[in-house]
């Protein structure tokens, strides 16, 4: 039984990219942010997107800006631990340590549970002086030692 195929030509614009743009004229660091940047004015709500940017921004020390990013996640994605970790740091950079210990609480209620990583943040270094903090670690750990307990191969 003969079969037919088509083949179809898709024809794409040609478009020229001039390098000599301000916008390919920026470091890595400032296209990253120009580019998730560009990509939030078309999706603003894009969490993934909204992730990488706060993460850019607190890499750059814009602390502000992603203290903003990190306040519309914990908006759109209530429920995230790792979002309510990441505006923890944001406030702790900040300086804002009673926001900061209550987003950390926050995380830590929600799931969050990488002592170490916690330990070793430099992000939280503002809160580890702080009463609460110690609270927060040792909740933590009881927490971790419940769950090794529950574990039936132990």
């Amino acid at each position: 039984m003969p079969f037919t195929i088509t083949i179809m030509t898709l024809r794409i614009p040609e478009y020229k990219f001039d390098l000599n743009t301000p916008e390919f004229q920026k470091t890595d660091n400032e296209f990253e942010i120009w580019f998730l940047e560009g990509v939030l004015e078309i999706y603003p709500a894009y969490a993934g997107c909204l992730m990488f940017l706060g993460n850019s921004y607190t890499a750059n020390g814009m602390y502000e800006k992603g203290l903003e990013v990190d306040v519309k996640l914990s908006k759109l994605k209530p429920c995230d631990s790792v979002v309510h970790y990441n505006l923890a740091c944001s406030y702790s950079l900040l300086g804002s340590v009673s926001k900061a210990l209550e987003s950390l609480g926050r995380a830590i209620d929600l799931g969050y549970n990488d002592i170490k990583h916690l330990e070793n943040d430099s992000d939280l270094d503002g809160l580890r002086d702080e009463a609460g903090y110690e609270l927060l670690i040792n909740m933590l750990e009881k927490s971790a030692k419940k769950l090794v307990g529950q574990n039936p191969t132990d």
